[in-house]
């Protein structure tokens, strides 16, 4: 594959290789698909916490003031 980059795209490789932040080009390519593939993760991981509170609150249940709390349990006598 051939890549063709911007001024300024080459312009901030070329910093970090010197910066001695990497090695080489392919180094720094590494790191931001690393990075972008970490970045999708989380939006994939946001975006099903989001889908299970839009399912709670779009639940036939929403609304019908139910409670769901468990009853206390003050323990039994034992008989030792």
């Amino acid at each position: 594959m051939t890549i063709t980059l911007k001024p300024d795209q080459e312009r901030i490789i070329q910093e970090e290789i010197r910066n001695g932040h990497y090695g080489s080009p392919d180094e720094v390519l590494d790191h931001a698909l690393a990075a972008l593939r970490a970045q999708e993760e989380k939006r994939s991981a946001t975006h099903s916490r989001q889908n299970l509170a839009q399912f709670l609150m779009e639940s036939p249940l929403a609304g019908a003031d139910l409670d769901l709390k468990r009853q206390e349990d003050f323990g039994r006598p034992v008989d030792l």
